[in-house]
C-alpha cells in the first residue's frame, strides 16, 4: 500500500491550534462549551482541541464522546455526557475526516433534539464527497480526492499524528 502524507504531525499541530482558536473567537462570550468528538479519531481529534482551548482560552470545556455505529448511522447514538451536560451551552461536533458527510449528518441530527446555545462543527480533513448538506465550519485542509483514494488519520500513542491518502 502507497501512502502519500498529505499531513504531517507539525501541521496537524499547527491546524489543532488555528481551529482552537476560530472556536475561541466563535464562542468568546460563552463561560462553557463541549467538544463532542465522534468515536474513535474524532474524539481524540477532539481532546486535542480541547487541550489546544484550555491553553488559550478561560473557557471551561467539556468533552464528550460521541459513539455512532458508522456502517448503520441511523441506530441510537450514544454520548458520554447525559444530554443536560450539554442542554443550552455552545457544542462543537468533530471528527477526523468529512467524506460523505453520513456520519456527521446523523450526528448532527442527535444534537438537534437538545436546545443548544451555539451549535458548530470541526473536522481535520473535509474530502469534498458529500451526500448530505452537511458543512464543517472549522476545518484543517479541505481536499479534492477521487472517491476511489481514501484518506486516513493516524494518532499514534506516542503522541505523533499524520494524515495520508492511499
Amino acid at each position: 500500500m502507497n501512502k502519500n502524507i498529505i499531513l504531517t504531525n507539525q501541521e496537524i499541530e499547527h491546524k489543532i491550534k488555528r481551529i482552537a482558536y476560530q472556536i475561541y473567537e466563535t464562542f468568546v462570550d460563552e463561560e462553557e462549551i463541549v467538544i463532542a468528538g465522534i468515536a474513535t479519531n474524532g474524539f481524540i481529534f477532539a481532546k486535542k482541541i480541547a487541550q489546544a482551548l484550555q491553553t488559550i482560552s478561560s473557557l471551561k470545556v467539556s468533552l464528550c464522546e460521541v459513539q455512532i455505529n458508522k456502517q448503520n448511522p441511523e441506530l441510537p447514538i450514544h454520548t458520554s455526557l447525559s444530554k443536560e451536560n450539554y442542554s443550552n451551552k455552545g457544542l462543537v461536533l468533530v471528527d477526523d475526516v468529512l467524506n460523505s458527510g453520513t456520519t456527521l449528518i446523523y450526528a448532527v441530527r442527535h444534537f438537534i433534539d437538545v436546545p443548544l446555545k451555539k451549535f458548530k462543527t470541526a473536522v481535520l480533513i473535509d474530502r469534498n464527497h458529500k451526500k448530505y448538506p452537511v458543512k464543517a465550519d472549522f476545518k484543517g485542509i479541505s481536499l479534492s480526492t477521487s472517491l476511489l483514494e481514501h484518506v486516513q488519520v493516524v494518532f499514534d500513542e506516542d503522541g505523533t499524528s499524520y494524515a495520508y491518502l492511499s
